[in-house]
């Protein structure tokens, strides 16, 4: 982290992503919950805390206000901090380095203490408190910091084994278990792909053991399917006896008319042996039918494979090899929509979003898996499986792929966007919604009320990727658009959500609700620039704070009859303008001065 000061601190708790940032008042003495938000941001995509910082807003307010005390013992605390962190009966790991906790110092001699915890690496998760993984790890979700369960504890104790989940030993499950007939499509692919391979001179029970299908323990002699082999090419009871929790899916929700709901689909219904090799090869087809295949000789053979058939291939066996199949109610989902497929499989990333997007790489959960699909042309080397597609979507010249993943629901989301970033017809409708206001949009605001519309939803983290900017500079971006009413923030608890506004209204000289032809002072008629005659619930709002400079938002609302979030959201027009601004906290002693 680089040394900070205290604009950087402003702007942190201006426009951060509260998801990633805690706030602790504390003045004296380090808070013993700091270790726990510790574990939940090693635990999940790293963050910062702020010591001597308190949250005094209303709860859901959109934009937060905070109130800065600082600290009075800033060298005590940050010793405290360092002793702690490495004491492993406190603290299992130390992801700190000296400049990760920082004593920034305000003008009027306040100090505030940072703390940035970065993400720990799969391989050091979990990190928990109090020598107890089972009671000491945290994660965060929008709502905070909360208390792992045992089965996320021991999904992150599996993910720290680079060899794999699927090496394991199915215990009772044998050649019996296995669908000959799956197993022999496959053997037929793996000898024409490799004509003269030694695998093909063995027998099944040999083949699938150089293949990572079976196992023999060197120590017990006990031998039978691993979870690669029974999963790939078991029978459909055998899987869902073995593995109850987990089951696969296709949806085609493309083309549809009328009330329905779905055009195919491929689940368990008894008409297909349910192992990963026959769903992948099903669901190939389904996705790939349609596609353009043009002719073209390399030599004397014919290649007709194109970027878009390289990106859904990827996509799907990425899907299969990084698959949790421990977790509980989970499924393997694949759902082919009119402008995008979405794969989503069970567990949580092992990396940050934003390094998968650059390259990096972590070993698959599932390696035996991936190595049988390779052998077989699918799925790239180790490493290359998320740049292939970011490069096939690239020469489509489609959207970038949308990565995440829930943390409540253990799942991980891959949108794959089969159109543009610009589509023409999605600059027609965003300049039939939004008039003359359009063209004063910049290019970045302009691609996020693109994406806002052609997705439904726009978040920070996903502009990041887009417009390859930071947090902060997206915040700024979407607190903007929310300011002049183009978009309308949905907020669950730390966590935002953006829609495009489709009740937007433009005034008759084409400025939009909430934006200011000039500087935000008075003009004639008492009239604020940027606050039309016509906007009167705005106006009042402003003479009654006017009136009483220590009005609150729920005086305000009881006064002229609205609800207190449309009262914020006036609120919000004014101070956009300079009309307003807080002067002491939100709540309890603060008052409003009028600058107009």
């Amino acid at each position: 982290m680089t040394t900070m000061n205290k604009i950087d601190i402003d702007n942190l708790l201006k426009y951060g992503e509260h998801v990633n940032l805690e706030c602790k008042k504390e003045t004296h003495d380090l808070p013993k919950s700091v270790w726990e938000t510790y574990s939940s941001f090693a635990n999940t995509g790293g963050g910062n805390i702020l010591l001597g910082v308190e949250e005094v807003s209303q709860k859901g307010t959109l934009f937060p206000e905070f109130h800065v005390s600082g600290v009075t013992n800033a060298k005590q605390i940050i010793k405290t901090i360092w002793d702690t962190v490495n004491n492993e009966s406190k603290v299992s790991l130390s992801l700190l380095h000296d400049e990760d906790v920082q004593a920034v110092k305000y003008d009027d001699g306040r100090m505030v203490i940072v703390i940035h915890v970065p993400q720990a690496s799969y391989r050091e998760r979990p990190i928990y408190i109090n020598e107890n993984p089972l009671k000491g790890t945290f994660k965060r979700n929008y709502e905070g910091d909360y208390r792992c369960d045992e089965s996320e504890v021991k999904a992150m104790l599996r993910d720290a084994n680079d060899d794999g989940n699927d090496g394991i030993l199915i215990e009772y499950h044998d050649m019996n278990d296995i669908d000959i007939p799956t197993l022999r499509n496959y053997r037929n692919e793996f000898e024409n792909r490799n004509i003269g391979h030694a695998y093909n001179q063995l027998d099944d029970k040999e083949f699938l053991r150089q293949m990572g299908g079976y196992t023999i323990d060197r120590v017990t002699r006990k031998e039978g399917l691993t979870l690669a082999g029974l999963m790939m090419f078991g029978k459909g009871l055998s899987v869902r006896e073995r593995f109850s929790n987990f089951r696969m899916d296709y949806v085609d929700m493309s083309n549809l008319h009328g009330d329905m709901r779905y055009s195919d689909r491929l689940t368990y219904d008894g008409r297909w042996e349910n192992n990963l090799y026959n769903f992948f090869r099903q669901v190939l087809t389904r996705l790939t039918n349609g596609l353009k295949r043009p002719f073209r000789l390399e030599g004397m053979q014919r290649n007709d494979d194109t970027p878009a058939h390289k990106a859904i291939r990827e996509s799907l066996a990425n899907s299969i090899i990084h698959a949790d199949f421990f977790v509980a109610s989970s499924i393997l989902r694949i759902e082919k929509h009119d402008s995008r497929i979405c794969f989503r499989n069970p567990g949580t990333l092992k990396l940050p979003v934003a390094r998968i997007y650059e390259g990096g790489s972590s070993k698959a959960r599932n390696p035996r898996i991936q190595n049988m699909l390779r052998m077989i042309g699918f799925g790239e080397n180790l490493g290359s499986g998320f740049p292939t597609i970011l490069n096939a979507c690239k020469q489509e010249q489609w959207r970038k792929p949308d990565l995440c993943e829930n943390q409540d629901l253990r799942e991980v989301i891959l949108n794959l966007w089969m159109i543009s970033m610009y589509p023409k017809s999605v600059e027609i409708e965003l300049r039939k919604l939004f008039g003359a206001t359009y063209n004063r949009f910049s290019a970045d605001e302009c691609s996020t009320l693109s994406v806002a519309l052609v997705e439904q939803e726009v978040t920070n983290e996903r502009l990041q990727t887009l417009l390859e900017k930071n947090s902060l500079q997206v915040a700024k971006l979407l607190r903007n658009l929310t300011k002049v009413e183009a978009l309308t923030a949905e907020q669950n608890g730390r966590w935002t959500t953006y829609h495009i506004n489709n009740d937007f209204k433009e005034l008759s000289n084409g400025v939009p609700n909430g934006v200011s032809n000039g500087v935000p002072n008075g003009v004639p008629n008492g009239v604020p620039n940027g606050v039309s005659n016509s906007d009167s619930t705005t106006m009042a709002v402003l003479k009654l704070i006017k009136n009483n400079p220590y009005i609150s938002r729920k005086e305000i609302a009881a006064e002229i009859g609205i609800a207190i979030k449309t009262v914020q959201k006036h609120i919000n027009k004014l101070k956009y303008h300079g009309l307003i601004h807080r002067s002491g906290p939100a709540t309890r002693g603060g008052y409003w001065d009028i600058t107009e």
